[in-house]
């Protein structure tokens, strides 16, 4: 019979009628056979399955098998013997290699065929050694699997005991070593098959033997931890993860996270190919791993593994969103991980510039679940900007994008916040340094951050955009002098020539940094600035003493702090009276302020005249009926809108309420009444007088820009005013006057006599809460003029009087004479405002919601005075014929128009944002609309430069062939400490090539973070810094 069958399967008759005669040989075995017969038969029909030369031949080989086995169950017993199978195993069958997964079909079908016979229990303990033994030779996925379908209807066949627990780790190596490397999706479904069948039989082994789990788990961390160049673990190993118990996390995550035997290198390998099996299609439960082990990790204080892997992995999980199968695990786990990196914004800002391209492309689909995402998506979005809301050009994309999607509330954030914070110490990120790269398209230098010096950066940028301070620094001859303005000249020197992208200024933040400032802690910018300012002039005073004294010796620059210290940041010294007698800081941010008081009984006055660097302007108060004025004329500014005219009362009428948010102050000549062909600098005089009358004039302005609400915006304008409006000292703040010998009502003015180069203006937004005995910061959103005119009162009359207070003087009972110098006639008596216009030139941003923590950034631009002077050019005969118009058709004023004009032609021009390591272009429109974007961020500094006819500043020509770009050539000892670092910076870039390429091909994990660099824990700029705080923990955070 066998012959015959040999034969049919070999012909070539039709098929049909080889089926017909197939069926009369399966039927034949029933009839009897002796023992050889037998074995001919099972030998044929072996040899067809295993060696079929097509699917019809294999067919027939089973049919006929199965049937003669089952009527000569004796003869296929000895047939189907352990030698016989040990052969298949471990030599093969003829041409078949044993590895053929072919063999073990066979073997599977075989023991089905002799379940019920005595010799099976010899083929189960033959087949216990001989699985483990070919799992230890790492099948493929398809033999794995057919083993695994064999031991799954076999389970006699699993090792017992203690090779059970081997079998189950070598089986794990097995699955790390799975591979396909096909792209098409039938094959990639069968291979996902094949991966679950051998991961079901190990969930199988662990429930039958739970002994088994541990080890088993143990040798999946041992692969996915291998530092192993050469070995890449596979990501099927995200099969098991499904299948072990979940109420075994805090035990498996506590046991890895402090077993002193694990490497963070190990740990850092284990937790990243984790986070890779995120793109495992089937796997449940690998964000719950991946979450858990992060938050085991924060729990053991491992930070250096977790900002390893967050910066190393954050892209690829935010890449996992796009495939909906692994969209919900990969967002859990980024939520997480953006949550829980709250010391620095880096994570966050490496995902920034895929998300709108995301968001996009799920609001086009238009799907329920596509939308649903995007809700959970942008309410993650606007933590994380609300926590680093220092980035204005990076995040107003992203807002456009998500702005028809529900915003949460404050509170809401907040409590997200504090969900999944961890805190990085301070030590385990002293060492880490910033990514080394070109400067970026602005070509400018950013300051590295050394822990919390976000202030002190931001200043020292504002300083280096204000160009002509900048040119007289880098022109100083300083050499053998170490003072800090040498020290300021070497950071002004590489911060305009160093190749680098930022620029860690150590020496001169050690140097500068007032005594009483903490060392890494967060400080107030306007305090610095005015310590590093009076400090530079005194200093420079010091050293013309020692040079005056010493003329023939070698000039010693040392300067002690200890000589500063104690100064104020107002220069109260007698100002020189030449321009050849100040010094640099007089010349550039020296201005003068009249304050003059006059008693409202007797009529006597005082006065005294101060210098200063810069003008604190406070807000008005939400009541301003304890606010009052009378005489407008000493306190002159511009307006920037539409005018009305409100008549001011005499001296015996009660003083009129003085709404500083709305009133400008000018003299009798107003603006509307200027003709074309006005001289730019025309004065505008009215008399001098302590007496006001009829004739003086408040100018409204009404074209304040408005709020949502209806409330007027404040413009820096409006804060001027208030500053210089007259002030009535009543009540506790009573007047003593000499002349009375009592506490008297008086009238206090203040009045600009000479204005600074730059000037500069600090908002004062941190009012003291008498109730709860802190600062808080005042949010209310400023407008920023462009233009800024500032009114400057010269008088004649008082030239002759020292600047320190007067004798009082009683008016009604003064001589003819006396009453001529203190009210002359004349050309004597007149006294003139000028309206000096100013440019914007920086501004600094303080970003947070309280004086107790936040981050500064600045925006800047290059002003120089020859573009003052050009501007101020063709602006002064703009203006004229814009005063016309206005006067004509009664719209806008004409510092509004010129303002609007300077501010369309701004848009293209060069701003640029500051923030740290990083320098970007922005715009003028981005400067003005930071408050209303980001609320926490508000102006605090801003730097004017002054519109200059001509440049008086030392006689140095910016167009010589000396002064490249406009800059001084550097001296040689400035040029050869550049040109070394330029050396050692290319250096630096070559290693740190030559090490990522060793990382990338041995696969290890280094922390160097990019950018935004305080690392206190928590820094200002660090988890509220950047986004300015919000006040969880305020400790090591204060502003002030």
């Amino acid at each position: 019979m066998d012959k015959i069958l040999e034969g049919l399967v070999s012909s070539s008759h039709p098929l049909p009628l080889k089926r017909v005669i197939v069926r009369k040989v399966v039927e034949s075995a029933e009839h009897w056979l002796d023992k050889a017969q037998c074995e001919a038969m099972f030998d044929l029909t072996t040899r067809l399955i295993l060696e079929g030369q097509d699917t019809f031949q294999r067919q027939v080989g089973h049919q006929v098998l199965e049937a003669y086995a089952r009527y000569h169950r004796p003869e296929f017993e000895s047939f189907f013997n352990k030698t016989f199978v040990l052969s298949l195993l471990q030599q093969g069958y003829h041409s078949l290699d044993r590895k053929d997964v072919a063999i073990l079909d066979y073997i599977h079908n075989g023991l089905k065929l002799i379940m019920s016979c005595p010799s099976v229990l010899d083929l189960f303990s033959l087949l216990q050694v001989e699985v483990l033994r070919m799992v230890c030779e790492r099948p493929e996925p398809q033999l794995c699997a057919r083993l695994s379908d064999l031991l799954t209807d076999f389970v006699q066949c699993i090792p017992k005991g203690k090779l059970s627990i081997t079998f189950c780790q070598q089986l794990v190596r097995t699955i790390s070593h799975f591979q396909c490397v096909s792209t098409q999706e039938r094959e990639l479904r069968e291979y996902v098959s094949q991966v679950t069948k051998v991961s079901n039989l190990l969930q199988n082994i662990w429930k039958a033997e739970p002994a088994t789990l541990l080890p088993s788990l143990q040798e999946v961390f041992a692969s996915i931890s291998s530092t192993d160049a050469s070995f890449e673990p596979s990501v099927a190993l995200a099969s098991l993860v499904q299948h072990i118990p979940l109420q075994m996390i805090t035990v498996l995550i506590r046991s890895l996270t402090t077993d002193p035997n694990v490497k963070d290198a190990s740990m850092t390998q284990a937790l990243c190919r984790m986070i890779d099996w995120l793109s495992w299609p089937l796997a449940q439960h690998v964000d719950t791993w991946v979450i858990a082990l992060l938050k085991g990790l924060a729990a053991v204080q491992k930070f250096t593994i977790l900002i390893d892997v967050t910066l190393l992995k954050i892209e690829l999980v935010f890449n996992r969103l796009w495939f909906p199968l692994v969209r919900p695990g990969a967002l859990a786990v980024l939520s997480h991980m953006l949550l829980s990196f709250q010391h620095s914004p880096e994570a966050f800002h490496l995902i920034v510039p895929h998300v709108v391209n995301l968001v996009h492309s799920f609001k086009s689909d238009g799907l329920p679940s596509s939308t649903a995402f995007l809700v959970q998506l942008t309410e993650l979005i606007h933590c994380m900007m609300y926590h680093y809301s220092g980035f204005p050009d990076l995040y107003e994309p992203i807002l456009e994008a998500i702005k028809d999607f529900p915003k949460p509330s404050e509170e809401k954030i907040k409590l997200i916040l504090n969900q999944s914070a961890w805190t990085s110490q301070s030590n385990s990120l002293a060492s880490c340094l910033s990514r080394l790269s070109g400067k970026s398209e602005t070509g400018k230098t950013g300051l590295i951050n050394l822990g919390n010096t976000c202030y002190m950066n931001s200043v020292i940028q504002a300083l280096f955009m204000a160009t002509d301070f900048r040119r007289q620094v880098l022109s100083l001859n300083l050499n053998g002098c170490n003072s800090l303005m040498k020290k300021l000249q070497h950071l002004f020197a590489f911060l305009a020539h160093t190749q680098r992208e930022a620029y860690a200024p150590r020496i001169f933040f050690e140097a500068s940094r007032p005594p009483w400032f903490t060392p890494r802690s967060q400080q107030d910018c306007s305090e610095y600035l005015r310590f590093l300012l009076d400090r530079l002039h005194e200093e420079e005073k010091i050293l013309r003493v020692q040079s005056s004294h010493k003329a023939s010796e070698i000039l010693e620059c040392e300067t002690s702090l200890q000589e500063v210290t104690s100064k104020t940041a107002v220069l109260t010294e007698t100002p020189c009276t030449s321009d050849g007698e100040k010094t640099l800081i007089e010349k550039m941010f020296g201005g003068k302020l009249r304050t003059h008081i006059c008693c409202l009984n007797c009529r006597s006055t005082s006065q005294k005249v101060e210098a200063f660097t810069d003008l604190s302007l406070a807000f008005c108060p939400s009541s301003l009926e304890n606010m009052s004025f009378q005489d407008t004329a000493s306190s002159p500014s511009t307006q920037d809108g539409g005018l009305m005219q409100a008549t001011v009362p005499s001296p015996s009428e009660e003083p009129v309420v003085y709404n500083p948010t709305t009133a400008a102050f000018i003299c009798d000549s107003v603006v509307n009444e200027r003709t074309i062909g006005s001289p730019p600098d025309e004065f505008y005089c009215s008399e001098n007088t302590s007496v006001p009358n009829e004739s003086n004039k408040i100018l409204v302005n009404k074209d304040v820009p408005q709020k949502p609400g209806g409330e007027t915006t404040p413009s820096v304008t409006d804060l001027l005013n208030y500053f210089l409006a007259p002030e009535i000292l009543t009540g506790d703040n009573q007047y003593y006057c000499g002349n009375c010998a009592s506490l008297q009502n008086a009238e206090k003015t203040m009045q600009i006599t000479e204005e600074p180069e730059y000037l500069i203006l600090t908002l004062l937004r941190f009012s003291y809460d008498q109730k709860y005995h802190v600062r808080r910061k005042i949010l209310d959103n400023v407008s920023l003029p462009l233009v800024l005119e500032l009114p400057v009162k010269r008088t004649t009359s008082f030239s002759s009087l020292s600047e320190s207070w007067s004798v009082d003087v009683d008016l009604t009972d003064i001589s003819e004479n006396l009453a001529k110098k203190l009210k002359p006639s004349g050309t004597d008596e007149a006294s003139c405002t000028k309206l000096v216009p100013y440019l914007l030139s920086s501004v600094v941003v303080h970003s947070g919601i309280s004086s107790e923590s936040g981050h500064y950034y600045s925006y800047a631009r290059n002003v120089t005075s020859r573009e003052s002077s050009y501007q101020m050019c063709h602006q002064s005969e703009a203006l004229a014929l814009a005063s016309s118009q206005s006067h004509l058709l009664g719209r806008d004023s004409p510092s509004a128009i010129i303002e609007q004009d300077l501010e369309n032609k701004e848009m293209s021009k060069e701003w640029f944002l500051f923030n740290d390591s990083r320098v970007t272009f922005t715009s003028f429109q981005s400067v003005q609309k930071i408050t209303s974007r980001f609320p926490k961020d508000t102006a605090y500094v801003l730097l004017y430069k002054k519109q200059n006819s001509t440049n008086g500043l030392s006689g140095n020509n910016p167009t010589s062939g000396l002064w490249i770009n406009g800059d001084p050539p550097l001296q040689k000892e400035l040029m050869d400490a550049i040109t070394k670092d330029n050396k050692l910076y290319l250096q630096e870039q070559e290693l740190n090539a030559r090490a990522r390429a060793l990382q990338a091909s041995s696969a290890s994990c280094s922390f160097r973070p990019n950018g935004f660099d305080d690392n206190d824990p928590p820094g200002s700029c660090g988890p509220t810094g950047g986004g300015g705080g919000g006040g969880f923990n305020t400790v090591g955070r204060l502003v002030f």
